[in-house]
């Protein structure tokens, strides 16, 4: 969470959804044994996983899958030792005429996680995967096998597409809470039975404590599962590590992961609240003081605990940015608003070439867009275009800074960005993100912007999945935008037992190319609904 509230460093003071068609097959046996496997003492307590030596590897924190496309997908996994991963891919859940694929050794430079690049699947089919760990002594001593699924990108377009997205994950201390069930979003989003999972950012919160117990204004108690690494700011490899797990605990996370894939981004709270390169910080309850030796930190973390397709696990360029192709109907564009920026500011600076994803990445971006044949083109942003987001009293933390105006600022960046797809007759592109943990839809317009040289566009946001609730931010008429829809509670920091969990929906019908987007909340309940149609530009 990046608005101002956001700096709260502590804690402060969730029916049925109805089954979708079934175009994945039902997991049986090992798979459901699996997703719930009870974790080891060790874990819970935060002790290192080569503490105990005793028997043959586990995989107790399950498996992930990421980055599917119609001919490729990485596996995730992590071991309690060093051991070899070994992955095995299935057409049935019976594992007949398996097909073996022979992963890294899993040791303590990875925090024994180890991702295995899997090519050359079939398109548009269920790809059954199941992972064992194997003693690097002693290759006959393998563990018991972590079963997965999902579903390739299809080649051809009558094959529809539906994936969810949200972020804002374990923030402003409301964590794993066993009364009521944990994260159980997840359950409701993959019931929804959804193709892929857009994670748009803040998947941990490194700056924020998890207290044991929390009272809520009505005196209620939210409880929380606790590890020694959620009871400090994360400052050492170690600690940024220990957060990325500790959403692991959780077992709607563990089966959510092992059958639907993952395309995950960052934005701030993967490092610390508002944070850009070269940041000095004056936060006391910090040791390290240079965000950018913070930063490399949790960079390293984050790669290795999800499977991204742009970033090996090892190597100078860990990047998060990158393109991932579902098939005929949809390319998403992953941004980094967060790598590449220039310092937080008034934003008020006439020329910015700079500005929140740099210009590399623009020129990444812009030629990417250009060259997608697909018929929508998801830009996943982890931060929103025409909301004000600041970072205390002066400065501003995204890009609109509340001038109605000309673009200034980093708005210029996007101004150029908005101005190329319109001259380039980029056709099919939205918005998505979250960040603002609230839920709102905007459509974008010249008619009604400060700035018009552009098309018209749609931008949703939503969450958070799990952390505190905030009011709805102001918009900045930059770039016209009118709130077609808003949903945020009045007061601060509201957590999940007093407001639903929010996430967002994307139907890509395979006959027609509609694309639907549904803002949802949690207990099945459809917020507000958009019907896009493809091939214009703008709409």
């Amino acid at each position: 969470m990046s608005h101002n509230p956001g700096n709260t460093s502590s804690s402060s003071p969730a029916a049925d959804v109805p089954k979708a068609p079934a175009r994945r097959s039902v997991l049986r046996g090992s798979l459901a044994a699996s997703a719930v496997l009870a974790l080891p003492g060790a874990a819970l307590a935060g002790a290192a996983p080569a503490q105990a030596l005793s028997g043959r590897p586990r995989a107790a924190w399950g498996v992930q899958a990421g980055d599917v496309t119609s001919s490729s997908g990485l596996v995730w996994v992590r071991s309690d030792r060093p051991a070899r991963m070994i992955v095995e891919t299935s057409a049935t859940e019976s594992f007949r005429r398996a097909r073996s694929w022979h992963g890294p050794l899993l040791g303590p430079g990875t925090d024994f996680t180890g991702t295995v690049p899997l090519r050359g699947l079939p398109a548009g089919e269920q790809v059954h995967y199941r992972v064992t760990l194997a003693d690097p002594e002693d290759p006959r001593r393998t563990g018991e096998p972590v079963y997965g699924t999902f579903r390739t990108a299809p080649t051809r377009r009558r094959q529809g597409v539906r994936f969810v997205w949200s972020g804002d994950i374990a923030g402003q201390g409301w964590g794993i809470n066993p009364d009521i069930g944990g994260f159980t979003v997840y359950d409701e989003m993959r019931r929804l039975n959804p193709d892929f999972f857009l994670c748009s950012g803040d998947t941990i919160y490194a700056d924020g404590v998890i207290e044991p117990s929390v009272t809520l204004p009505d005196g209620r108690i939210w409880r929380n599962i606790t590890t020694p690494e959620k009871a400090k700011v994360a400052e050492t490899l170690a600690e940024y590590r220990g957060n990325f797990r500790y959403n692991l605990l959780d077992a709607n996370v563990r089966k959510f992961n092992s059958e639907v894939p993952s395309i995950t981004q960052w934005d701030d709270h993967e490092v610390r609240n508002n944070w850009y390169p070269g940041q000095i910080l004056d936060d006391v309850r910090y040791t390290e003081k240079n965000v950018d030796v913070l930063a490399a930190r949790s960079t390293q973390a984050f790669h290795e605990y999800f499977p991204i397709s742009a970033s090996p696990a090892r190597g100078a360029d860990r990047r998060v940015h990158r393109v991932v192709n579902h098939g005929p109907l949809l390319d998403v564009f992953v941004l980094d608003m967060r790598t590449y920026r220039n310092a937080n500011s008034p934003g008020r600076q006439t020329d910015d070439t700079n500005g929140i994803l740099g210009a590399e990445q623009l020129a990444w971006l812009k030629r990417e867009l250009s060259r997608s044949r697909a018929v929508w083109k998801v830009i996943a942003a982890d931060m929103p275009i025409g909301l004000v987001v600041p970072d205390g009293t002066a400065n501003i933390e995204a890009i609109a800074q509340g001038d109605p105006g000309a673009p200034l600022g980093r708005e210029l960046q996007i101004a150029e960005l908005l101005r190329y797809i319109k001259h380039q007759r980029i056709t099919g592109t939205l918005w998505l993100t979250a960040d603002v943990h609230h839920t709102s839809a905007q459509h974008y317009t010249p008619e009604r912007a400060a700035f018009k040289d552009f098309a018209p566009f749609w931008e949703f946001v939503s969450g958070p999945i799990a952390a505190g609730q905030f009011p709805a931010s102001k918009l900045d008429d930059t770039f016209g935008p009118d709130r077609a829809f808003v949903k945020a509670p009045q007061g601060q920091n509201l957590s999940p037992m007093e407001v639903p969990p929010l996430f967002g929906e994307v139907d890509i019908d395979g006959a027609s190319g509609e694309l639907t987007v549904r803002l949802r909340e949690e207990g099945g309940t459809v917020l507000f609904t958009k019907v896009l149609q493809p091939g214009k530009v703008g709409q």
